[in-house]
């Protein structure tokens, strides 16, 4: 048997240089992989979520409002007082009824938007027409805040999906861009037409135990939407910026970013000083924890704080409520 020295060199030097584009192609291929079953993982979850929202939504239809009569506000308000009026199927009103604001969002949001929102619509008439939701209570006071409550639920939990089942905000969003109403100005509107139309054509009680449902679900939303958390972004500016960085990472245990900026006019007049300004994000449960500590390094330093709906990627870590 005879040994090739060439063999040998060549075998130890595809081992020690190994072919850099397959490599790069392997990773680039492993990469793509990953971020395929992230995206699956996703829309799987987002389903799951406008399913869940489906189900809580028709109960909230079924169990209590359609029974006694009820409406809400916006598109579903619309679909059930025509439903009370002219007693057609629930389901189709709610498709009818949503179809224009469907292709409004496929042209204003995309087509993913408009897709979720098809399937979501569908799954809410089927089970509108289908599940034998039970009947809960006949208390017209019970009947209101927690027909809104589930109901709510629904249109939240559809958006969070990345869906819809009412095609208000859409409509909203759509009309705030070609006047100088905004969003929360046109829904009110829309909103008081169909409270005024639900007065003149069923009666005063009937709007104003209507209006108490749809108060409830939009808070449901609100709550769905922004979360238990509530996370609020602080910017903090002081000349002791080092400190308090150390104290938001180890004693917050929170992520934070650093950008450099110069003073501008404050107490002691003009100031080309430059300093380091903090910007990191919490919850409302620390803010007393974290203003204290600030005050503690620095009386001074300047604090602004807003409320920020969700945040995604980044550290926003998850601490316990308790002091250690």
């Amino acid at each position: 048997m005879k040994f090739s020295f060439k063999n040998i060199s060549d075998d130890v030097k595809e081992l020690l240089n190994p072919d850099r584009s397959r490599t790069i192609q392997g990773v680039q291929r492993r990469q793509a992989n990953k971020r395929l079953r992230k995206r699956f993982r996703r829309q799987v979850r987002d389903m799951l979520i406008m399913f869940l929202g489906v189900l809580s939504a028709g109960f909230g239809l079924r169990g209590f409002l359609i029974p006694n009569g009820f409406i809400d506000g916006g598109v579903m308000g619309i679909s059930l007082l025509t439903n009370s009026l002219s007693q057609l199927p629930l389901s189709i009103l709610i498709i009818l009824f949503n179809i224009p604001f469907l292709i409004l969002g496929y042209h204003q949001i995309g087509r993913a938007f408009s897709l979720k929102g098809i399937i979501a619509i569908t799954l809410l008439a089927l089970a509108v027409a289908f599940v034998p939701y039970p009947l809960v209570t006949d208390d017209k006071l019970l009947i209101a805040v927690f027909g809104g409550f589930f109901l709510g639920a629904g249109i939240g939990l559809a958006i969070r999906g990345g869906g819809v089942i009412d095609g208000t905000e859409v409509l909203a969003i759509y009309m705030s861009r070609k006047n100088t109403l905004t969003v929360g100005d046109f829904i009110l509107i829309f909103n008081l037409v169909i409270f005024s139309a639900a007065a003149y054509l069923l009666s005063v009680p009937v709007a104003l135990y209507s209006i108490l449902t749809y108060l409830s679900a939009s808070k449901t939303v609100d709550f769905i939407l922004e979360g238990i958390e509530e996370y609020t972004g602080v910017t903090i500016i002081s000349t002791r910026s080092q400190q308090i960085t150390n104290m938001i990472k180890n004693t917050l245990g929170r992520g934070l970013t650093i950008y450099t900026g110069r003073k501008g006019f404050g107490k002691s007049g003009e100031s080309d000083q430059e300093v380091d300004i903090i910007f990191t994000v919490i919850t409302r449960l620390e803010i007393n924890k974290l203003t204290a500590e600030v005050e503690r390094i620095d009386p001074r330093a300047f604090i602004v704080m807003q409320s920020i709906r969700d945040t995604r990627g980044g550290m926003v870590k998850k601490l316990p409520l308790k002091e250690k």
